[in-house]
């Protein structure tokens, strides 16, 4: 039987709720300290376009995490996000090694990125899971942390912070491999089963806790290429880490994707159309 759910449109109006004015005496500290745990060998563009996009949302301090052979290229393309080599496994991902570290620097965050351009291992599942069970501030799983913890969404319900899970189709039915009657249900039955608020990517994105639903209808072709995925995690970094609610941070995330992709396609068109490009749309939207 399909589930009963209605749909809230975003709109503008998520910015104005999620992304209000800066008092005057603000400082960094009061917009987030958020963690990037990310990228591999032949991966190093995805931490850094997350840590870029996270920088354009207006995140305060910005850590990325990443294996000590990819150190000097992440390093090298990003200035106000801190890039922190950790120690690797040999073949370019990170290894259990990372753990101790990744813990230390966990105990200050606002939210945490784990995730992008990760690359699969038997020991990156590890540290997934133990990161999960860890954590304590939100935290979005994108890419190869899905995949790390698909065969076990387990892990998810007895987690002790929010989680936002962020998958596109070939993700979600790695997470969710059960028939559905529609996109709609099969998201509501997800974040129901983990507990997790879920941003289904599609040309509808749908974002749910189970309860209530926000569907997004911006964006456009032109950003079915890689890389645009690492900068809505990024953008939805940025609004946990100042404190937004999981499920709006979501959907205002969703929107100002779209709608920052929407702006860069009438000046680059959609066939020329980069993540980059839509990373520097975003000051455009925001306060």
């Amino acid at each position: 039987m399909a589930t009963v759910s209605v749909c809230i449109r975003t709109s503008p109006a998520l910015i104005g709720r999620c992304c209000p004015p800066r008092r005057p005496d603000s400082h960094k500290g009061d917009y987030g300290r958020v963690l990037i745990v990310a990228g591999a060998e032949g991966f190093t563009g995805a931490p850094v376009l997350a840590a870029r996009a996270a920088l354009r949302a207006g995140a305060g301090l910005i850590f990325t995490a990443v294996p000590r052979a990819v150190y000097p290229i992440v390093a090298g393309k990003l200035d106000a996000p801190m890039a922190l080599p950790l120690p690797d496994d040999g073949a370019g991902k990170l290894s259990l090694a990372a753990l101790p570290a990744l813990l230390a620097r966990l105990e200050s965050a606002d939210a945490c990125l784990l995730g992008p351009g990760l690359g699969r291992s038997a020991e990156l599942d590890q540290l997934t899971a133990k990161l999960v069970e860890a954590c304590r501030c939100p935290l979005i799983l994108d890419a190869d942390g899905i995949n790390a913890v698909a065969a076990h969404r387990d892990i998810l319900r007895g987690a002790a912070c929010p989680i936002v899970l962020t998958p596109h189709e070939g993700e979600f039915r790695r997470l969710w491999p059960h028939p559905e009657t529609s996109r709609l249900d099969g998201v509501l039955a997800l974040a129901r089963d983990t507990g997790a608020v879920v941003l289904r990517k599609g040309h509808e994105t749908l974002i749910t806790d189970g309860r209530r639903t926000y569907v997004n209808r911006t964006g456009n072709a032109g950003m079915a290429t890689g890389g645009s995925g690492d900068a809505l995690a990024g953008i939805l970094l940025a609004l946990l880490g100042q404190g937004v609610p999981p499920l709006e941070a979501a959907a205002t995330a969703a929107f100002l994707h779209g709608r920052a992709g929407d702006l860069a396609a009438r000046t680059r068109g959609q066939y020329g159309l980069a993540p980059g490009d839509l990373i520097e749309a975003l000051p455009r939207l925001l306060p």
